[in-house]
């Protein structure tokens, strides 16, 4: 690839020959620039030492970086040259150490409990913060230019020039090819700093760890040789295994996404996660702490287990808060919306009838290939009483776990309990299974519902409450019957009391971890088996954990019924579990895998990721043993199969359950911080400052569109701070007009740019510090005064109606010095009785035109959601932030009176498909109404404020 194939406007050759920066016009530009760069080097005959890497930051700039090395071997390895940050690392370890020998007996263990938890905590809170900030702010990168650290103190003024060149030789001691400190992007080197705090950090814990494990290390009294030895082999093993995931991650992801690099710029190019990558998700933080367990077993000692479990949970939670949104925000952008050029364009479902009768205008959200998707039955958030089947749920379980307490423990009621469980999972893996194989084989279920003129859709959601029911009864007996066979031990340091403890609560946390992995992964329409009732494009693809595994529930989607056994230790119990669990792959092996194979043929994966990177790892000759073996097992499979299939017509069975939906709506309770007086105001006079509203769109500044941005200008004296900021707030939340003590929830705007370090910050100042001349004042003073305005719009909105004032703040805190004149933010109600109807008697139109307008606003007429006409559909970041959503959803129950579900804006995707929903529901509400005609109103109480 050349370079004016690439970018005409780079001198990509210059970067390559010299390593000269080049400045992109646009991300894009420079996007491609990157991957072609990085493309040539890949196909080209270089070494992989010998091929470089390009990257670019978020301001276009395409560079070099330069090659890095390893933790371990930039610090330890005699080869690599060291500079003084390395030996104030290696000191530091040092002193662990001696402190270790220097500490007396009784205090080493505290102590270095105490000390590894300190650095754990820099490592997932300290770390964390940072990336956090850095991630959505560029404050790392603000720091550095506010601090001027990489200012060259020969051209540009540097209040520190010592601090400069300690830097500049640190980071070109350490980097000698490829790469020259002035030259360098900012966010590079920023990064290279980064690197050297995450360098002690990760070194001391570990280190730490280490020694705490062998302050707390020993073997335990009356011990045999025989378990010692294999504590010692297993642990080590662990250990082994730990250090080939690390080691092969770093293969993989290299020292850019060790040290989390994408966080300060990005490197373009593709690459293969093989090796540990297709054992599990995220290997480092999952898989990569196998090696904490196995000191922990060798130490023999609970207290390194627990401060291990402790700090593999720190790192998930590392995972969760910091990670995960980065990626998702750097590597999942959403794709841009295609743009209808016509209404021709848009394909309307088959059931919308823009013209038909009054009486159905309404699109449908369920199709023949695709259920409803909203109004979903899994997960706490989604619990509607109004529904048969979660009402019958919640008092099934209760009335279960009721007995489960008031009856006697003894023999006759436990009997009585695992027998109940048992029942029920016969029935949650034969009786369910035989359902879904008739409905498989020949629509059996579906052609039930059909057969009274239900539809699909009906169908659907009777099955779904079956299922959930079956499934929430079967866990809840099992766990019942659990209840009932256990004792808790009397001496929790024999027989391995406390440790069958805390293995059966790791398998509880990945039983659920499963479960909740799979929903993720399947959905809801996966989870309650969708593709044996609707008939859609049969690709398969393999996400979430179904990359690692072909059914993880299989084995670790049960892992809960065998932690049950280790909490019981109850023969009943274990045979209650075993069975479980052979019922469960029969149901996989005679239900699921029959369909799946004729739904979806030769686009089904024979071996998982985690399989076939066993078997890689396998010799020769035991692959050929593996291959003789499945070809066995394969043979008695389909002989049993054929069995099955010979026996399936002496089977009879059928059950149904009717179920019934509605609608239900959670409120979000509001946090109100308190906040201090701040002192300082001397020389600062409250009437030198002025906040006045800008008139709105409709010619008055005390009442605004909901949704709409709204200006507000301000004037200060010449010496106010920089500092200074305004805020939106109720009217009536601040009974003080000094100070202001409820949170601004990031309604504010500073007065003027670049005091704050956030991105977020600077979005609204519209202009500041501009010098007006005294004369034009009003209040009789003839000094100069400051003014700028700023703009209130999108998240610093209030959603939802009222009456409102801006306060102006000084000096970062939360003293007023001048409040606006309050101002109501309306939603004009819909009169039904002033608009025009169509030909067909329907006022669909007027719906559409006062919808339109309003759905914009909601989406704070960002151009790549907000629609532009009616039939246009809405962006797909609607879908994946439910709070656009949720601000039409406020909007259409003052407008029009009728309330629907947020899920629902989502489904309908366009303005015409909610109102063709809005008018079809005020028909059906029009009897009971309570206003004087057609059901203008209908009455509600429920608010939808984010």
């Amino acid at each position: 690839m050349s370079s004016t194939t690439t970018s005409p406007s780079l001198d990509l050759d210059g970067l390559r020959q010299r390593n000269v920066p080049q400045n992109a016009k646009t991300n894009s530009q420079a996007r491609e620039a990157v991957r072609g760069l990085n493309a040539e080097e890949m196909l080209s005959d270089k070494t992989p030492r010998e091929q470089r890497t390009f990257g670019r930051t978020p301001d276009g700039i395409v560079f070099t970086v330069p090659q890095t090395h390893d933790m371990v071997s930039q610090l330890l390895s005699p080869t690599q040259p060291k500079n003084l940050s390395d030996l104030l690392v290696v000191a530091t370890l040092g002193l662990h150490i001696l402190a270790l020998y220097a500490l007396p007996q009784s205090l080493r263990r505290p102590v270095f409990a105490m000390v590894y938890l300190l650095w754990r905590a820099a490592y997932n809170a300290g770390i964390g913060y940072l990336l956090h900030i850095q991630s959505n702010h560029k404050r790392l990168v603000m720091w550095a230019k506010k601090w001027r650290l990489f200012t060259n103190p020969d051209k540009e003024l540097n209040p520190r020039p010592w601090l400069y060149k300690f830097t500049k030789r640190e980071l070109e001691t350490k980097i000698p090819k490829d790469y020259r400190f002035e030259d360098a992007p900012i966010e590079y080197n920023t990064w290279l700093i980064f690197r050297r705090i995450v360098d002690l950090i990760l070194m001391c814990d570990f280190v730490s760890y280490c020694l705490f494990a062998v302050a707390c290390g020993g073997r335990p009294e009356h011990e045999l040789a025989f378990v010692t030895t294999c504590r010692w082999a297993i642990g080590l093993g662990l250990v082994g295994f730990n250090l080939w995931v690390k080691l092969d991650a770093h293969r993989v992801v290299k020292d850019y996404a060790w040290y989390w690099g994408d966080f300060f710029y990005l490197v373009d190019q593709e690459l293969t996660f093989d090796g540990v990558f297709e054992m599990a998700p995220h290997p480092m933080y999952s898989v990569g702490y196998a090696g904490y367990y196995g000191i922990s077993l060798m130490a023999a000692s609970y207290k390194v287990l627990f401060i291990s479990i402790v700090a593999h949970a720190a790192q998930f939670a590392f995972l969760v808060w910091v990670e995960n949104p980065h990626i998702e925000k750097t590597y999942n952008a959403l794709p841009s919306r295609k743009q209808p050029h016509s209404e021709s364009d848009i394909q309307v479902p088959e059931d919308h009838h823009p013209g038909g009768p009054s009486d159905s205008p309404v699109p449908s959200l369920a199709s023949t290939s695709q259920p409803s998707p909203v109004h979903n039955l899994l997960g706490f958030s989604n619990i509607d009483c109004y529904r048969v089947t979660d009402t019958s749920v919640i008092l099934l379980q209760a009335y279960l776990f009721t007995l489960t307490i008031i009856t006697p423990d003894d023999t006759f009621y436990q009997l009585l309990f695992v027998l109940n469980a048992f029942v029920w999972r016969l029935w949650y893996s034969i009786g369910v299974g035989y359902v879904l194989n008739r409905q498989s084989v020949k629509k059996k279920w579906t052609r039930h519902f059909l057969k009274f003129g239900e539809s699909t859709e009906e169908a659907w959601r009777q099955w779904k409450g079956m299922y959930h029911l079956t499934m929430s009864m079967t866990y809840a007996s099992f766990i019942a019957a659990s209840w009932k066979l256990y004792t808790p031990p009397a001496d929790w340091s024999q027989d391995m009391a406390l440790l069958k403890h805390v293995m059966g609560a790791a398998l509880v946390s990945l039983h659920v971890w499963t479960s909740v992995s799979i929903y993720q992964s399947l959905g809801e329409f996966g989870w309650f088996y969708g593709d044996f009732f609707f008939d859609h494009a049969s690709k398969l693809t393999y996400g979430g954990i179904h990359r690692f595994l072909n059914n993880p529930e299989r084995v670790l989607g049960l892992a809960g019924l065998w932690a049950a056994v280790l909490f019981t230790g109850s023969s009943a119990i274990f045979a209650t579990a075993l069975s479980s669990h052979v019922l469960s792959l029969a149901f996989i092996q005679f239900v699921e895998r029959p369909h799946m194979q004729k739904l979806y043929g030769q686009s089904l994966r024979r071996d998982s990721g985690l399989v076939k990177s066993l078997k890689r790892s396998l010799p020769p000759a035991l692959r050929q043993w593996q291959g003789s073996m499945d070809k066995m097992f394969g043979e008695t499979v389909d002989f049993v199969e054929e069995f099955v299939d010979a026996a399936r017509p002496k089977i009879a069975a059928g059950v149904s359950i009717l179920v019934k939906d509605s609608t239900s709506l959670f409120k979000q309770p509001a946090r109100i911080s308190i906040t201090r007086l701040e002192p300082d105001l001397a020389g600062y006079d409250p009437k030198d400052y002025s906040l006045e509203v800008v008139t709105s769109a409709n010619g008055t500044p005390n009442s605004f569109h909901y949704g709409s941005s709204i200006r507000v200008k301000w004037t200060a004296p010449l010496n106010h701070s920089k500092r200074d900021w305004v805020g939106l707030y109720r009217a009536a939340d601040n009974a003080s007009r000094e100070a202001t003590r409820v949170s601004s929830a990031g309604r504010w705007v500073p007065t003027n740019r670049e005091q704050y370090e956030s991105l977020t910050a600077d979005r609204g100042n519209v202009s500041y510090d501009e010098r007006v001349s005294g004369s034009t004042r009003k209040d009789g003073e003839s000094q100069d005064f400051m003014s700028g305005i700023a703009e209130f719009s999108g998240d610093k909105l209030w959603w939802t109606t009222g009456v409102f004032e801006f306060r102006y703040h000084h000096n970062g805190k939360h003293n007023v010095m001048a409040i606006s004149r309050p101002f109501e933010i309306r939603i004009d109600k819909f009169d039904e009785e002033d608009v025009e109807v169509d030909s067909n008697g329907l006022i669909k139109g007027a719906v559409e035109e006062a919808l339109l307008p309003l759905v914009r606003d909601c989406f704070d007429r960002n151009p790549d959601i907000a629609p532009s006409t009616v039939w246009e559909s809405y962006g797909k970041l609607v879908e994946r932030d439910g709070k656009y959503s949720k601000r039409v959803v406020y909007a259409v129950t003052q407008m029009f009176g009728i309330e629907f579900a947020p899920e629902v804006v989502q489904a309908d995707g366009s303005v015409k498909n909610l109102a063709w929903r809005i008018c079809n529901a005020k028909q059906v509400l029009a009897p009971y109404s309570m206003a004087s005609s057609r059901g203008r109103n209908t009455p509600t109480n429920s608010k939808f404020e984010e």
